[in-house]
């Protein structure tokens, strides 16, 4: 059976090896809240549909149109044998339920590298996600992880990192030409804040993070900003 979960996905499980990620325009905030409903009811009211389907998420951007969507797959081969039995129905109810839904796009990914703040005893629970995605000239697996690689060094040269940070979680496309970052914050105010004050953590103006932004092939990056909304797992 399928079960909701508060929890956030795990980015580093060993069984999770094709991880995708997903954006659905919607339009409005109340089209976003009742999508979510349609979803939840979707899949609660079946059975799980794939042993190899390790965790399916949804969240609210706060651009108030869109949700992203992230599932967790043992590998490609489950994906598409889920495909071909049981995800038309889910998206026939689903589109009967929100009409004029805009799926834009499907990114198949590989977890690359991880980095966290010490947080205590206790793991903070994030309260925004930040999905950084960057795209570049041409597909280069070798131009991804170094770019990753030179990220994380410039984090880690910070000074004085901003407050709120709890983790960052590196994702590379399998077609070799884009890198998504799913960062968890406390907040969305402390990820604005940290946006906002160049030189005292993320947008600062270091030798590193200049490195990071003009990096050879770096054809674009956006910043979105995201709520945990639904958390699906097998029971």
């Amino acid at each position: 059976m399928t079960r909701r979960t508060d929890a956030h996905p795990e980015f580093a499980r060993p069984d999770v090896r094709a991880p995708f990620f997903s954006t659905w325009s919607v339009g409005t905030p109340q089209r976003q809240r009742q999508t979510v409903d349609a979803i939840a009811r979707t899949w609660e009211r079946r059975p799980w549909p794939a042993d190899g389907l390790r965790g399916y998420h949804v969240y609210t951007g706060h651009d108030g149109s869109t949700l992203l969507h992230h599932s967790q797959w043992a590998s490609e081969q489950a994906y598409e044998a889920f495909v071909k039995t049981h995800r038309q129905e889910r998206v026939d109810e689903i589109d009967t339920a929100v009409p004029g839904i805009e799926r834009l796009g499907l990114g198949r990914y590989r977890h690359y590298r991880s980095a966290s703040r010490a947080h205590g005893a206790a793991p903070a629970v994030p309260g925004c996600v930040v999905i950084v995605d960057v795209e570049f000239e041409g597909p280069d697996p070798d131009r991804q992880r170094a770019w990753v690689d030179a990220v994380l060094e410039a984090l880690e040269s910070e000074p004085a990192p901003r407050p709120g940070g709890i983790a960052a979680h590196f994702h590379l496309s399998t077609d070799g030409t884009r890198v998504l970052n799913y960062a968890e914050w406390e907040s969305a105010r402390a990820h604005r804040d940290a946006l906002a004050a160049p030189g005292e953590g993320v947008g600062s103006g270091t030798a590193p993070w200049e490195r990071v932004r003009n990096w050879p092939g770096l054809k674009s990056s956006t910043v979105n900003r995201y709520d945990h909304a639904l958390g699906l797992v097998p029971r």
